[in-house]
């Protein structure tokens, strides 16, 4: 048992996909586990490990932002030991062809916060996906006919900013959307040797003011989660 999540041993699959939204954990779990039973309701934080087409799989909340978010994914990792950690989450689109449910591969995830200027002072390091996960999710999405889009995204600590434009400085340079953990993922992967991926759905977009409802951000989106239970 660790500090934020109260499970025993063994309670939890070494592939953890990892919501943000603690009842889209739980909407995951009932949707697509079988035998799935709750380990975890700590702070409200939800946590479900059950069996997807034979293979143990646990679906953990984590909050929103990289604070939040790297309590759950350093747990995971160092008292669980969790291998494989996907991110099904949600992001507001940067460009004009990346549109409402589009699913978005991060390849790599910029960010504005300052998680690793404190560990690389006046260096920086690039939070970068697992290849190998990487890879099979274009090959499942490509035999599932389902479109995705690839590339780096904006991992931001600011959900209200106060200009609202300034996401057309990062579109400029090709970011396709924004969220709030993948960078802080990319990084604990990489310093504990484990494979991370974050797999996004556009809830929103900048650029045409398009949103969905809270509703079908909790308990829609299945593309992204059935290409991270595939190749979990």
């Amino acid at each position: 048992m660790s500090t934020h999540i109260k499970a025993g041993k063994g309670d939890i699959a070494e592939t953890v996909l990892l919501p943000g939204d603690p009842l889209r954990a739980k909407w995951i779990a009932e949707t697509f586990l079988d035998k799935a039973v709750c380990y975890n309701q700590v702070r409200g934080m939800l946590g479900f490990t059950g069996f997807f087409e034979g293979k143990r799989i646990s679906v953990q909340g984590s909050g929103m932002g990289i604070p939040s978010a790297m309590i759950y994914y350093h747990e995971l990792i160092k008292m669980y030991g969790a291998k494989k950690l996907i991110r099904v989450g949600t992001a507001g689109s940067y460009q004009k062809d990346v549109g409402i449910r589009d699913v978005v591969l991060a390849m790599s995830a910029s960010t504005t916060s300052s998680i690793n200027d404190q560990r690389f002072h006046s260096s920086h390091f690039a939070p970068t996906a697992n290849f190998e996960l990487f890879g099979k999710a274009l090959v499942y999405a490509e035999a599932n006919n389902i479109s995705i889009k690839a590339g780096n995204v904006l991992t931001h600590d600011l959900y209200y900013e106060d200009d609202i434009e300034d996401y057309k400085k990062w579109a400029e340079y090709g970011v396709l959307c924004v969220e709030m953990e993948t960078a802080g993922l990319y990084t604990i992967a990489a310093k504990h040797k484990v494979k991370a991926l974050s797999i996004l759905t556009i809830s929103d977009s900048l650029v045409t003011g398009k949103a969905t409802s809270p509703e079908e951000r909790e308990k829609s989106f299945k593309e992204m989660v059935e290409i991270a239970l595939n190749i979990g």
